[in-house]
């Protein structure tokens, strides 16, 4: 049985682990613990869902509890996990769940992680054992066993340099053991082999030359050279980013390029966390990126409110209230913005928008007047500053600001356009319809279909005639 991506999950169950990161994210960690170990028992296979869920409790466990809550529980357990441990070959799912329903009160009990990957390699899911295994690691560096275990679950999955960099950490507790040495340099010349092309060479099918050149090597900075939207190209990259990034935590361009490959992938949850590490690092988190760190959190917020089910009784209230939110961290988000970066006068605007949209007319305009300081927002600025003046019934001075952004604006494109429609309609309401009219004929002659230009000069004409 093969484990599965979030695309692969009949829509019930994926449904129910939406919800349980929507809890997560609102850190309640019970109802999300109990959400998404429902879905991960219904698919013992879904990985993310899995991934999510050890967060969840890693989380909960470090809200602390004290070491008799502990105590208590890892003595409530023992005769679960001795259980499963006698079903771990004949039923590895069932010995999958009970040890997962352990690890959600106790994710460090390694009887738990060792049953869980035991039973994880025997139902076919490597990744899976990997969670339990790598924690099992951290935790002694030094066994033999969890680390060949660990780097044989790399090597099924195809992650060679991952088996190869896990004995090599061993190798640096156990330096002389001749064991240990043969098998490190085994999985190196299988990655060798399997990575380098000499696989082709030996079967027939590859020339020395197309060796030595190590065509996936290529392939892998071809892909980096591009944003790519296949999934399965997306999937491989971020594999190899998270392997290097292991060794070079600190990589800005790796946990960019990471966040970047999963918002494609419209897994805004793992983006947000990249992102978040990202701005751990001192003076990282630019505002560019602290942008789209942002923008993420919104697509977060929309994807969470789309996917929220209409035929609950309490549907409408829900969506209000995330809605609410959403729109709330929005307007914090770009005033902490504009605080924290007081010369970027693009977030000025951005700030003006939000205001705006909000019906914040009085507070929307002196932000859009910072921003006609930025040579990239001007014209767009001094078309809202006149909107907002127009908004207040200020009408000659939005025509005013409108007829110095049209001196500017030479090209007729969209934006010039936008400019000649916005003084049409501030003229017409100052009364002055010849005026209006000729902003409203400038459009007609090169685009007649832009919003109801055409109407507006047909009309008029019919009208004089």
């Amino acid at each position: 049985m093969p484990e599965k991506s979030v695309n692969e999950i009949p829509r019930a169950v994926r449904d129910q682990y939406e919800k349980g990161v929507a809890a997560l994210e609102r850190n309640n960690l019970d109802y999300a613990i109990e959400l998404l170990l429902g879905a991960i028992k219904a698919e013992p296979g879904f990985l993310a869902c899995r991934e999510a869920l050890r967060k969840a409790s890693q989380r909960k466990a470090g809200q602390g509890g004290g070491l008799f809550k502990k105590l208590v529980s890892s003595a409530s357990s023992s005769p679960a996990l001795a259980k499963a441990r006698l079903i771990t070959e004949s039923q590895p799912l069932e010995a999958l769940f009970v040890a997962e329903q352990v690890l959600t009160n106790d994710p460090k009990s390694s009887l738990a992680h060792d049953i869980f990957a035991k039973a994880a390699v025997i139902a076919g899911f490597p990744r899976s054992a990997i969670y339990s295994l790598e924690a099992m690691r951290q935790e002694a560096p030094a066994d033999k066993e969890v680390s060949i275990r660990l780097s044989e679950a790399y090597t099924a999955i195809g992650q060679n340099d991952k088996a190869e960099s896990v004995f090599a950490a061993l190798m640096k507790h156990h330096p002389h053991d001749p064991h240990l040495n043969e098998m490190a340099k085994n999985i190196s010349a299988s990655r060798t082999l399997n990575e380098g092309g000499y696989q082709n060479l030996a079967d027939g099918t590859g020339s020395f030359r197309q060796a030595l050149k190590n065509k996936d090597e290529a392939a892998r900075l071809e892909q980096e050279s591009r944003i790519t939207k296949d999934a399965a190209q997306a999937e491989n990259l971020i594999d190899q980013y998270v392997a290097r990034l292991a060794t070079d935590p600190g990589n800005l361009k790796l946990l960019k390029n990471v966040a970047e490959l999963y918002a494609q992938q419209k897994d805004y949850y793992r983006a947000i966390e990249y992102y978040n590490l990202i701005e751990q690092i001192p003076g990282a988190l630019d505002a560019a990126l602290e942008q789209a760190r942002n923008d993420t959190i919104v697509k977060r917020f929309n994807q969470v409110i789309g996917q929220l089910d209409p035929a609950l009784p309490d549907y409408e209230q829900q969506k209000a209230d995330l809605t609410s939110q959403r729109d709330a961290f929005v307007l914090e988000d770009c005033c902490a913005r504009a605080e924290k970066y007081p010369t970027d006068k693009a977030i000025r605007f951005d700030l003006g928008m939000i205001y705006f949209n909000l019906g914040r007319i009085q507070e929307a305009l002196p932000e859009f007047q910072q921003a006609e300081n930025s040579p990239h927002k001007r014209l767009l600025a001094m078309l809202y500053s006149a909107r907002c003046l127009a908004a207040r019934n200020m009408n000659d001075m939005a025509a005013r600001k409108l007829q110095t952004a049209l001196k500017e604006k030479v090209v007729f494109d969209d934006e010039r356009k936008e400019l000649l429609y916005t003084l049409g309609c501030v003229l017409e309401k100052s009364g002055k319809q010849a005026e209006a009219m000729a902003q409203f004929e400038q459009i007609y002659e090169v685009d007649m279909k832009f919003r109801d230009v055409g109407k507006r000069v047909d009309d008029y004409h019919a009208g004089q005639g």
